[in-house]
């Protein structure tokens, strides 16, 4: 199984990394996306974008390497996206490559423009890579390959971009869990690497010195856990983007 998170900023992975955790453990190939490189944050301060770029792809290689994932980072730029064809074409062509078999992201209301625009661009990608034209597309003269904020093995010229193979099996849609989608519950266990999570919580911890603590982040998961039913110490929640679950041979 291949499981792609699409998120806007370092740190939004927060919310799944112990889900993703779990399935690089089991042999799974994961990969985390960021659509910006979250370079507004104060920390920063009067720092270049190459410095920014530089420092963040320390953090998702830092992060990948804490649970068995890859990573890649677009630049579609800090509080200036805008859910727009070309930003979910940039995506599609990412799923043409790595052929995602799941994807999670955000929910569709979070009050973070960013957070909102992923989530819309990381649903229409889906549809772009579907169609050959669409992820292949130029408009005659060879595409560029993409940037090389990473650490996947990329296209090494617009010649290979152009070869892409359209992505037509079928992606399980999951999102952030949130109160007013119509959408289904998912909770998935993560006792067993919850501490994995805990560990990146706490690595971002130190880079932007929250007040937020490795305990309130065990705790929330804890609770989580409690609403899934007895044996499950602590969880993560999703919405999975479906009319309705799949069918299932008896009742729990």
């Amino acid at each position: 199984m291949r499981i792609m998170a699409v998120f806007a900023h370092p740190d939004d992975e927060i919310g799944c990394i112990g889900t993703l955790a779990k399935h690089a453990a089991r042999g799974d190939e994961v990969m985390l996306v960021w659509t910006t490189l979250g370079e507004l944050a104060s920390q920063f301060g009067d720092a270049s974008h190459e410095e920014v770029t530089r420092v963040r792809r320390e953090h998702g290689a830092w992060v990948a390497e804490k649970i068995g994932a890859q990573y890649h980072f677009f630049d579609m730029g800090d509080s200036r996206m805008t859910g727009g064809r070309a930003e979910a074409l940039q995506l599609a062509r990412l799923y043409a490559t790595f052929r995602p078999n799941a994807v999670i992201t955000w929910s569709d209301d979070h009050p973070h423009p960013d957070h909102r625009m992923t989530a819309k661009i990381a649903f229409d990608a889906i549809t772009l890579a579907r169609i050959p034209k669409i992820v292949n597309e130029a408009g005659g003269a060879p595409m560029p390959p993409a940037p090389d904020l990473g650490s996947a093995e990329g296209v090494e010229s617009g010649e290979d971009v152009q070869r892409l193979e359209a992505l037509r099996d079928p992606v399980r849609f999951y999102q952030y869990f949130a109160p007013a989608s119509p959408y289904p519950e998912v909770i998935v266990d993560i006792s067993d690497t919850v501490e994995a999570g805990a560990e990146v919580m706490g690595f971002y911890h130190d880079f932007y010195k929250w007040a937020w603590t490795k305990d309130q982040y065990r705790e929330g998961r804890a609770a989580i856990g409690r609403m899934a039913g007895p044996g499950v110490k602590y969880a993560e929640h999703f919405t999975l983007r479906v009319s309705h679950l799949p069918a299932r041979p008896y009742l729990d």
